[in-house]
């Protein structure tokens, strides 16, 4: 059965799991819910996947009550009730289902469904990042980085960030980046941070793409070439989901292009229409 998912053969998979499901086996009922959730032999049907969903993680099923905490939290198939949302998380949290206990912490440290508690958070991120999960490390290090739950301490935040940054979790790459940019918690080092915010730019994260710029654009860490920072830029510019993000990046590109060639303007057009992102695996 699960071969057949894995394969692609979603009808097979169907056809094994439905009855399994009907007979209240959580596994099968979890596996079923999770074509529905993503459309897998049949259509889409999110209410359908938290029905699926509901009745494993009443028979204790850690990934379901995930899934459905999940469901809750993003009003997907169901209304979007805070505590239900904790309520199932805390449960699959406490089978030390790190996913769950990283959302925990961040019900926690964003009020939702829960008074905030900010050393609760903490607790809860520490848990995940201790299993590896990636957005969990980097949460912790804002907290560390913050002072929020935890005393203010940069290099408890770089050691965070840099788990994270080390599986490829573009965000912590910039937060690590930053760090080894203004000496927070290691000393300061311009080439640490174009590193690192060249591994995030190139998987296409816009705010490190705009960093970068910025870092072609002054020679810092680097040597000064317009013709990076224009194709940083543009990059990021076309890039940007938020408006602000896109004007600044539009801003730098357009002082850059006043000191440049047409013919380096071309090339910088030229490298960021044949660009592609690179991927790193994080969790």
């Amino acid at each position: 059965m699960v071969e057949a998912a894995e394969s692609g053969d979603y009808m097979t998979a169907l056809r094994l799991w439905r009855p399994l499901a009907a007979q209240g086996y959580a596994y099968a009922q979890y596996k079923l819910g999770v074509m529905y959730d993503k459309g897998q032999g049949v259509p889409q049907d999110y209410a359908k996947a938290a029905e699926c969903y509901w009745l494993a993680a009443e028979h204790g099923n850690a990934c379901a009550q995930y899934r459905l905490g999940a469901m809750y939290a993003t009003a997907q198939g169901v209304p979007r009730v805070d505590a239900e949302a904790v309520k199932w998380f805390r449960l699959a949290a406490e089978q030390d289902l790190a996913c769950a206990q990283h959302n925990l912490g961040y019900m926690y440290a964003t009020a939702r469904g829960v008074p905030r508690d900010y050393a609760k958070a903490v607790e809860c991120y520490r848990e995940a990042a201790e299993q590896g999960l990636a957005a969990a490390q980097v949460n912790l290090g804002n907290m560390h980085d913050n002072g929020r739950g935890v005393p203010q301490d940069y290099a408890k935040a770089v050691e965070c960030y840099r788990e994270a940054a080390e599986q490829g979790l573009a965000v912590a790459q910039v937060n690590l980046g930053n760090m080894y940019g203004n000496g927070r918690g290691v000393p300061q080092d311009h080439a640490e941070t174009v590193k690192w915010y060249r591994r995030a730019a190139e998987q296409g994260y816009t705010k490190a793409q705009y960093n970068l710029g910025v870092r072609y654009r002054d020679g810092r860490g680097v040597p000064r070439d317009y013709v990076q920072a224009h194709m940083w830029f543009s990059l990021a510019a076309s890039r940007s989901p938020l408006d602000e993000d896109r004007d600044l990046a539009v801003q730098g590109r357009d002082a850059v292009a006043a000191s440049m060639t047409p013919a380096q303007i071309a090339e910088a057009q030229r490298l960021a229409r044949e660009w592609k992102p690179l991927r790193e695996q994080a969790d």
